[in-house]
């Protein structure tokens, strides 16, 4: 049978076929038809991929084995796990390629490239984490760690004598005042950069920008050299809050600058149309919609802040007793009393300087959590109770706006109400319906060119 007569064959079979279906159409292939798009699935696990992962990272691992083991004189832990996973990369895009198209490889390099890169991340947090839980899991455990002072205990003392009350105070105390000077100024400074451009507010970024790199160490000799040599003060709990805020303040304003930039232009022009000034578009429209970001800038300020040193050896010096008053006496915060306890070589003071850091991890978690709870959700996302806040809202301005825009006739009724009884209707009551008015001429009657 020719090709001819085969395709013949063919399109008479499509052709009986499709009138048994009651459809007729040209055949697939025919000229002018176009085969379906089928888009390329980008996300998901598949079979095949799981198998070209497995194979890759099987491959790669017996490639280095080769190459460390046998065929060359390589070593090393961190040479091994380089070569082994840059050859499972090849491997992977080379299994990958047998199926897809150039594009669909780099795709999928990228992302295990992507996963890596947060794997690696996550276990190293982890690890420092799990590292310092388990160096400090001896002191932990005892209730006088929290509560006690190190007044009364010495290197030598077991882990059931003294503990870090007086540094986790202090600590709250400076980050407290730091915060309370930070965020007021960092906010308004945010606002300031991103709502009035100009030379000064670029000059403005600029020194806000070099000042992220300031060392700590220069921030407490700053302080130090005002407030305590300049202005003659002692050191202090306060001092050491100011030096900690000259920390946090270049971080705050930069992140909340960025976050600020992100706010739509869209809702601070509807804002401005409606004849909103500037002041209350910013407190109404754009921190709102920036709230979660600008929580997120806080908590980073607060993290670089609450774990100095330097600056607070400079200026707040060191105690062993509780002292709640930041104005008066030095004070001692938890990186400083960990900075201590780790220079002693006892282990009993190894395990308070590990079990203090431990609490300034969770210290700073509580902080975290307490910051993403007033910030909120980001922008588009609402929680349940704000649902029924804000429908409940729009229901008020409905009732609103619907009182506002219902016609009244009460000046009328109360001038009709006033009126005397027995007298004519009011002359600008609206005439009985067949009546005429002197105004307007009766049903026929065409009114005169000279108004009679």
């Amino acid at each position: 049978m020719t090709v001819v007569e085969e395709t013949g064959l063919t399109e008479g079979r499509g052709e009986a076929s499709g009138d048994r279906m009651g459809a007729v159409g040209p055949p697939v292939g025919a000229p002018g038809t176009e085969l379906p798009d089928r888009p390329r699935r980008i996300g998901g696990v598949t079979r095949s991929g799981v198998l070209s992962l497995a194979g890759a990272a099987v491959s790669g691992l017996c490639v280095a084995v080769l190459l460390f083991g046998e065929l060359a004189s390589f070593s090393g832990a961190l040479g091994f796990a380089v070569t082994a996973y840059a050859a499972f990369l090849a491997i992977y895009a080379v299994l990958t390629g047998l199926e897809e198209d150039s594009q669909a490889v780099r795709d999928r390099v990228m992302t295990v490239v992507l996963w890596t890169a947060a794997a690696l991340l996550f276990a190293a947090l982890a690890m420092v984490v799990g590292f310092t839980a388990w160096r400090g899991r001896e002191a932990l455990p005892h209730g006088n760690f929290f509560t006690e002072d190190m007044q009364a205990a010495g290197p030598l003392d077991p882990l059931t004598h003294g503990g870090v009350a007086h540094a986790m105070l202090g600590t709250l105390i400076m980050i407290t005042i730091a915060l309370t000077i930070t965020v007021p100024l960092g906010l308004a400074c945010a606002v300031y950069l991103n709502q009035i451009p100009g030379r000064f507010s670029r000059f403005v970024r600029t020194i806000v920008e070099a000042m992220t790199a300031l060392p700590s160490i220069v921030a407490g000799l700053m302080v130090y050299a005002t407030w305590i040599l300049g202005l003659g003060m002692q050191k202090s709990g306060l001092a050491a809050g100011f030096a900690i805020s000259v920390m946090m303040l270049p971080i705050v304003i930069r992140a909340s600058d960025v976050v600020l930039r992100l706010v739509p232009g869209t809702l601070t022009e509807a804002a401005e149309a409606l004849g909103a000034p500037r002041w209350r578009t910013v407190w109404h429209v754009v921190l709102p919609t920036a709230r979660s970001g600008l929580a997120t800038a806080v908590i980073l300020g607060t993290a670089r802040g609450i774990g100095e040193t330097s600056p607070v050896l400079l200026t707040a010096g060191f105690t062993a007793a509780l002292n709640a008053d930041p104005t008066n006496g030095p004070m001692i915060s938890l990186p400083l009393a960990v900075f201590t306890f780790v220079k002693s070589p006892e282990p009993s003071m190894i395990a308070r300087g590990f079990g203090a850091a431990a609490v300034l991890m969770a210290l700073v978690l509580v902080l975290f959590v307490i910051a993403r709870v007033i910030g909120g959700r980001g922008p588009g996302h609402q929680s349940k109770r704000q649902a029924r806040r804000t429908a409940k809202a729009s229901r008020r301005d409905v009732e609103r706006f619907a009182e506002l825009h219902t016609p009244s006739l009460q000046l009328f009724d109360a001038e009709e109400s006033d009126a005397p009884r027995g007298a004519g209707p009011h002359p600008s009551a609206a005439p009985p319906r067949g009546a005429t008015s002197h105004n307007e001429p009766a049903d026929g009657i065409e009114p005169t060119g000279d108004g009679h």
